[in-house]
């Protein structure tokens, strides 16, 4: 069960880092304390942090299209950029269907009533 959480982890931290790097501080304080939700054994928090990662994947798309535009303007190189941020994407969206499974969902009861 934990190695499926520890992706999600991972992405987290990654788009935090992406906020700080911004200088979005209270983004990044989000992104860094999401995970923490993962303590909430509800089946509604596995589907909020689902959503969540997925956010996250469109975030990292719409700064890939940014920062190939900006590339593109001035000349330079944008091949690796694609690369690197389409695959922090790609990981970002495993990341959250890995919390849909159903080892997960045994211990993400419904409600109180069903565990």
């Amino acid at each position: 069960m934990v190695l499926r959480l520890i992706p999600f982890v991972i992405a987290s931290v990654l788009l935090s880092a992406h906020f700080l790097r911004e200088g979005n501080i209270g983004l990044m304080l989000v992104s860094i304390l999401v995970p923490l939700f993962l303590l909430i054994r509800r089946r509604w928090i596995l589907i909020a942090l689902q959503l969540w990662s997925y956010l996250a994947a469109i975030i990292w798309m719409n700064t890939m299209i940014d920062l190939v535009q900006q590339r593109m303007m001035a000349g330079r190189s944008w091949g690796t950029a694609v690369i690197i941020l389409g695959s922090v994407s790609l990981f970002t969206i495993f990341a959250g269907a890995l919390l849909n499974s159903r080892v997960l969902e045994e211990k993400f009861p419904r409600s109180r009533a069903s565990r």
